[in-house]
């Protein structure tokens, strides 16, 4: 899986291919106790302030996993906000792209919603079900942009996200409500 990247293995690809091959015959405590090791190393290799797990239920983004750089304790596990005022509803949507290197550039940046803190990177992607249900968005941002962001991070991302679906498909939504 990862020799058809086109880049070589690093910690990150390595771990979360160790997990998806571990989740496809079930669960145990040390792969969950492995998601909040993955979200660490995503947003430390993307350089990257914030990463997210968010669930979208009754008409909200809830904020489910959240990992932080030190200086960047802006959200916290169980936040939420409207759906609609986010930037995970518009990529979902398609009304913005999945990696986003400069905010501020981006056609139609007036029209984003309001931030209570700068975003000047992004890169998203939904967490799709095993039935086809979109759960919500893998997200991370920086406060600076990021020229320097590619496919290749955009791929991680959704590695990343396929982990957080089969995590949620095996143990249930119910369970990433009940932080660890």
């Amino acid at each position: 899986m990862i020799d058809d990247l086109n880049f070589p293995p690093d910690a990150l690809e390595v771990r979360i291919s160790e997990l998806l091959v571990a989740t496809a015959d079930g669960s145990d405590v040390q792969i969950d106790r492995a998601v909040p090791e993955v979200l660490q190393l995503l947003r430390e290799r993307l350089k990257m302030d914030v990463v997210f797990v968010s669930e979208f239920t009754e008409g909200r983004r809830v904020f489910r996993h959240v990992n932080a750089a030190a200086n960047a304790q802006v959200l916290q596990v169980g936040d939420s906000a409207p759906l609609e005022q986010s930037f995970c509803q518009r990529v979902v949507d398609g009304r913005l792209p999945r990696m986003i290197p400069d905010v501020a550039k981006t056609p139609g940046a007036e029209n984003l919603p309001p931030t209570p803190f700068p975003v000047g990177a992004h890169l998203s992607t939904p967490i799709v079900l095993g039935d086809g249900r979109v759960y919500g968005t893998l997200c991370c941002f920086s406060f600076a942009p990021n020229p320097e962001l590619s496919q290749q991070d955009l791929r991680k991302l959704e590695m990343s996200a396929q982990l957080a679906a089969r995590k949620i498909d095996q143990r249930g939504p119910d369970t990433w409500k009940i932080q660890s």
